[in-house]
């Protein structure tokens, strides 16, 4: 969760939180919990310590205890320390000095702690390199001076005497071994370090011999503790890279390693017996454990705000029930929602394992929500690329149509920041190894309860398999293509009774289904055992193990040796010598008919037809802050191409809520230029042009009401002139009265009020894509008089519709006044009815439609605090971010129209 909020909370106006990050921090012996944040404010920095309690959401939450200048009397170096072997893999440790004090500190490993020490340090060297900038840092004074007196700070600030004296006796006095050396030399010899020397996403020991081998010819740092600093991967890096990967077979070998591979969805359910006959059933320890869960917590404040005490008791539960004969190392934990993912290795592969990243991905309702999706680790295991990948995907028999768009939208969207920044994020699919584990959710179709349990009773689970969601829709090739999952001979590990081995005997009666999967992806992997675990009945699904044994790369040094001195030898020769050309095989792409939130991508070929392998980066164009529009991308937007080769970049098109509103408004044509960019070459020049269909999505309240005929059938000038008014309110001179709310928001809700008033999990499980296209296409043209789809679909439709609009339902203006009256149900009444008329009506209309939703939450599922978090975050947004302390007064302020005696 990011806690900046509760630090800005607490910051003036024209001072800014940039990131935040909790760490431990180490006072001799004792390790205590801090947070930290990097503050700007008069184009100067400064790191605010805060001691805090758990979950940091206001300014309450927080107390100030030093702030440290970021200026020339300052340094962050890295700190190495061999002996802790078990610990780095997971944890990045720093010195931050300043003048004659240091301040040890342990952040998690990950991209955000990385992020964090990349900005710090942005603000460091932008001192070292303009010392004669050094502000005074006045706007700081007030808070170093806050025992004097009341803190200036929007809420009381501890004081600082006491507080700052605790922390100095604890600091160490030594100065950092390279102090002396000046710091803008110090970040010029590491920003030459090479990939092998990275230190933002560095090996778990420092020791990793394929790195040293890697390294470029330009020098590497040889402090003990190297700065942090980003490296720079230049064209003669890419070359070499590019070179040793295809000649990788003359100086790999593999060596092989068992992964044990474990789910388990717990149900909400805590601990309540040891893991052991799960984790520890194989006769050797594994040398990694991936082990994966699913709904952790079922709560709504697990929902919600991504917090749940049930992480530590489950991740202890895991750790005390590893193969007692080998010690492990927990090298990331990483958790979405109830979605959790450990990974752990062998101490003695600790200083094997690098480049660790996490990320994860909501698939929830409107794509965001993260009570479905899935969470991911990759790392690099001596010389192979590994990723694992722990889902949830969508529920129920006939959904088999949602889990397999989840899938694609979980490959799609997870992906992997590299250390090098100008190098494009790894998706699942571009590593060596992949594993994917997790609840999957497919069912057994055309088979009753009755058979299938027959079936299971005699073991025919060959037969019972023929019958199984998934073996059909991979044999279809519609979900993982290229995956292998190991000969299922145990029985469908859902849904039993709690507590039993007994199949479901509620009203519902599930049909027994194999719900928990483990699948593989890669060369040289063989399953040892595929297996339910019978004996625990924490939940109403048992856990699945799998072992596979895995054959990783590893380098031979001597052949690597002579084979990076043959690549470098003959790039000397090359260099210098040639200029690099290319062929591209279109100038000038047209997309025709983009429609609201519909892709569309063309293919540009590049081919080299130099004499030399080429470097290509799309450039911005002069006084333009990207290098294209904003419904443009290019992927990827840079790549390198070896002589002779060719590389096809996918320009796509991507109308969003962001985009929509100026292209629906005429005010932005769908037009653009692409420069590409050859290092050492000629710039090349691309048109990209497109024909934008208007859609109702992305377009005002006050605009659609005063359309009575399809937004598609309206002349493009008529809409420029109506998009045109600049003011929310009704423009009174009209000869025709606008109607009272939109007919396309009308249609979505009559649809939902007649078919969806008792539709389970309304609101909160997503519709298909498929569907989604239907129903926008038949709102934007009038094509039908009723709305095809789902119901699930028809209500996601109307939720994008809301997170579309250009101006919520409650204006931008009203946003603040909403938020103060929060809590005064009378107030927030007389700010509805203040609102301009179009608007007041959607809002007291779909008020008045979520009420009869509730009066059905028996079978519907819903509560008044889903519907008031759901729709109160759509129809009350803030024009800037919106912190958690804005979402809860937000969500406070819609449920005073959601209670049965609301009149609104």
């Amino acid at each position: 969760m990011d806690q900046s909020v509760a630090i800005q909370d607490g910051l003036q106006r024209d001072e800014n939180c940039i990131l935040a990050v909790q760490c431990d921090v180490l006072l001799d012996d004792v390790t205590e919990s801090r947070l930290l944040g990097l503050v700007e404010a008069a184009k100067e920095h400064a790191i605010f310590i805060y001691t805090h309690r758990r979950m940091a959401i206001t300014a309450d939450d927080v107390s100030l205890e030093d702030v440290i200048p970021i200026d020339l009397d300052f340094a962050v170096v890295e700190v190495s320390s061999p002996e802790e072997l078990v610990l780095v893999g997971a944890d990045t440790r720093v010195r931050v000095s300043y003048k004659d004090e240091s301040l040890e500190l342990k952040l998690p490993f990950g991209s955000h702690s990385r992020r964090f020490l990349g900005e710090v340090i942005r603000a460091w060297s932008d001192v070292c390199k303009f010392p004669t900038r050094e502000g005074k840092f006045e706007w700081i004074d007030k808070y170093r001076t806050a025992t004097k007196g009341p803190g200036l700070v929007k809420q009381a600030l501890a004081p600082l005497g006491a507080t700052l004296n605790k922390l100095n006796q604890h600091r160490k006095t030594e100065k950092s071994t390279d102090k002396k050396k000046p710091s803008l030399e110090r970040l010029k010899a590491s920003n030459n370090a090479t990939p092998g020397s990275n230190t933002e996403s560095r090996d778990v020991s420092g020791r990793d011999e394929r790195d040293e081998r890697a390294r470029s010819s330009g020098p590497a740092p040889t402090d003990e503790s190297p700065v942090l600093a980003v490296p720079q991967l230049g064209l003669r890096d890419n070359l070499i890279r590019c070179e040793l990967l295809k000649n990788e077979d003359l100086y790999i070998y593999r060596e092989h390693f068992s992964f044990f591979l474990g789910t388990y969805n717990v149900n909400g359910q805590t601990p309540k017996e040891s893991l052991r006959p799960w984790l520890s059933c194989t006769p050797d320890p594994p040398d990694v454990y991936c082990v994966g869960f699913q709904e952790l917590d079922l709560s709504k404040e697990a929902f919600f705000f991504n917090d749940t005490p049930k992480e530590m008791e489950w991740t202890k539960a895991v750790s005390d029930a590893l193969h007692p004969d080998a010690k492990y190392a927990l090298v990331k934990l990483v958790r979405l929602v109830g979605i959790m993912l450990l990974f752990y290795v062998k101490k003695e592969h600790a200083e094997f394992i690098s480049d660790v990243e996490a990320e994860s991905v909501g698939t929830g309702i409107m794509g965001r929500m993260g009570n479905k999706g899935a969470v991911g680790v990759r790392f690099r295991f001596h010389n192979s690329d590994v990723c694992v990948v722990n889902c949830h995907l969508a529920a129920h028999v006939e959904e088999y149509e949602r889990r397999n768009q989840d899938y694609k939208d979980i490959c799609g969207r997870l992906q992997f920041r590299q250390a090098d920044p100008a190098r494009p994020p790894l998706t699942i699919m571009k590593h060596d190894v992949v594993f994917w584990i997790g609840d999957l959710n497919y069912r057994i179709s055309d088979l009753d309860a009755a058979d299938v349990k027959d079936l299971i009773g005699k073991k025919d689970f060959e037969m019972l398999h023929a019958y199984d969601q998934l073996k059909r829709q991979i044999e279809e090739e519609a979900v993982f293509v290229g995956f292998a999952e190991g000969e299922i001979d145990f029985q469908p590990t859902y849904k039993y009774d709690t507590g039993s081995d007994l199949w479901d005997t509620s009203e519902k009666c599930r049909v027994p289904a194999w719900c928990d999967r483990i699948l593989w992806r890669g060369k040289d992997i063989s399953q040892r055992h595929y297996r339910s675990h019978m004996t625990l009945k924490t939940s109403d699904h048992k856990p699945v193990s799998s072992l596979l044994v895995v054959g990783i790369k590893r380098v031979n040094g001597d052949s690597y040796k002579k084979t990076l001195e043959e690549i470098v030898r003959n790039l000397d020769k090359m260099e210098n010598e040639c200029i690099p050309s290319v062929t591209l095989s279109k100038r000038e792409f047209h997309f025709e008919e983009v429609k609201y939130m519909a892709h569309q991508a063309r293919t540009l070929s590049i081919v080299n037809d130099g004499q030399v392998p080429c470097q290509f980066e799309f450039i911005r164009k002069p006084n333009e802050a990207t290098y294209c529009k904003p419904w443009l991308t290019a992927n990827p937007p840079k790549g390198f191409i070896a002589q002779g080769a060719s590389a096809d970049v996918d320009l796509e098109v991507f109308v969003n809520r962001t985009t929509a509103p100026d292209l629906n408004s005429g005010k932005q044509e769908m037009e653009d230029i692409l420069v590409l960019h050859l290092e050492r070459g000629k710039d090349y020049f691309i048109s990209v042009t497109g024909s934008y269909l208007p859609s109702c999505y992305g377009t005002p309240i006050r605009v659609l009401c005063r359309l009575r005929e399809p937004i598609r059938d309206m002349p493009r000038e008529s809409l420029r002139q109506m998009m045109a008014a600049t003011s929310v309110h009704e423009n009174a001179g009209s000869a025709e009265k606008p109607l009272d709310i939109p007919k396309e928001l009308w249609m979505m809700v009559d649809h939902l009020f007649r078919n969806a008033i008792k539709q389970e999990d309304i609101f909160q499980q997503p519709g298909l894509r498929s569907e989604f296209a239907e129903i926008r296409d038949c709102l934007d043209t009038g094509a039908a008089d009723s709305l095809s789809g789902g119901n699930h679909s028809v209500a996601e439709a109307l939720l994008l519709f809301l997170d579309a609009l250009p101006e919520p339902v409650v204006p931008f203006a009203f946003y603040r006044q909403c938020l103060e009256c929060c809590s005064d149900a009378v107030q927030c009444e007389k700010v509805v009815s203040a609102l301009p008329q179009c608007h007041r009506n959607v809002f007291n209309y779909l008020a008045a439609f979520l009420r009869e939703l509730l009066k059905n939450s028996a079978s519907n599922r819903l509560d008044v605090t889903i519907v008031a978090t759901i729709f109160a975050s759509l129809l009350l947004r803030s024009p800037t971010k919106q912190d958690l302390a804005e979402k809860r007064k937000a969500r406070e302020f819609f449920q005073h129209f959601l209670g049965p005696s609301s009149s609104t």
